[in-house]
């Protein structure tokens, strides 16, 4: 399941994803604000260039809102109806869930993008 030529692989990992060898990133994971998102300009293995287009990563915005929903809930959930805590602790815990969760929404969102649009090639 999480072998090259799987989608996963290549989110997972930060890999190319149409060659799976190549790192999307130019910084391993990192929380530092100007490292978090700084994308190679293009593949070393297949020289496939990420930046398909001018404003080609605006789209993944609303992947990024999608991912911010989906902690937001799970949050809350979690937090008021499995724990039972104050409505408004429950809103401050997510918001700290929100925050902590940014770099990886960033990477997330972007390589999740692109892997809409690339297939893996052999």
């Amino acid at each position: 399941m999480f072998r090259k030529g799987n989608k996963i692989y290549s989110i997972l990992r930060g890999k190319c994803p149409r060659c799976h060898q190549g790192d999307f990133f130019k910084y391993p994971f990192s929380i530092h604000p100007m490292k978090v998102n700084k994308l190679q300009k293009k593949c070393s293995y297949c020289d496939l260039k990420y930046m398909i287009e001018p404003a080609f990563y605006f789209g993944a915005l609303y992947v990024s809102y999608a991912i911010t929903v989906a902690v937001c809930i799970i949050t809350f959930i979690i937090s008021k109806l499995l724990i039972g805590l104050p409505i408004l602790t429950s809103f401050v815990i997510v918001f700290i869930a929100l925050i902590l969760f940014v770099p990886i929404n960033l990477r997330l969102s972007r390589i999740l993008w692109i892997n809409m649009f690339v297939s893996y090639e052999e």
